[in-house]
């Protein structure tokens, strides 16, 4: 994935109330109660055959691939606790979330001023409209490059413009992103 998506399901996992199954069994047990007992779309989120989730959950396997780990781990976060996530999403969705980064912004400004990207230490509150449309695009599984657009103009209104008080028609791109904090 990518530093926004990561930093947003970060946040989510900081949200549950119960810890994520750890073994490689226990992960294809509660994945396969998620699809309702077919192991077959069990099968088909994480890549391998119906039989290998079968061998996985008698026991006949028991150390994953590293991909297949990495892909168990995953899909087990996306599908954990879906009504905690989704009660934290419609609170962040009303109240609006926290950006704590360090990153290069770059800016398409009026002539005379400076577009050179800087890198820059920003902590904002952004509103409840950019938290709306920043997490559905997270939930809908948009690339990183769309969700850092939305965080680069949730930032832009909020930090630069100061929410449209100054600085109007400054257009806001993150170009790299050293570290990204997002508090839910």
């Amino acid at each position: 994935m990518g530093e926004v998506a990561d930093s947003i399901d970060a946040a989510l996992a900081a949200a549950f109330t119960r810890p994520v199954p750890v073994g490689p069994r226990a992960r294809m047990r509660f994945l396969v109660r998620a699809e309702k007992g077919s192991t077959r779309a069990v099968a088909a989120r994480l890549g391998i055959s119906p039989r290998t989730v079968q061998r996985y959950l008698a026991g006949q396997i028991r150390t994953p691939t590293p991909r297949l780990a990495a892909a168990l781990e995953r899909e087990v976060r996306r599908s954990w606790q879906p009504r905690v996530r989704q009660r934290v999403i419609r609170r962040a969705a009303e109240t609006g979330i926290t950006v704590e980064t360090r990153a290069r912004f770059g800016f398409t400004a009026a002539p005379g001023s400076t577009d050179d990207p800087r890198l820059r230490r920003v902590t904002e509150a952004l509103p409840a409209e950019t938290a709306r449309r920043l997490l559905a695009s997270h939930q809908a599984g948009a690339a990183e490059g769309q969700l850092r657009d939305i965080l680069a103009e949730g930032l832009g209104q909020a930090y630069f413009r100061d929410h449209g008080r100054r600085a109007h028609g400054l257009d806001v791109a993150i170009t790299d992103i050293d570290y990204l904090d997002i508090e839910l």
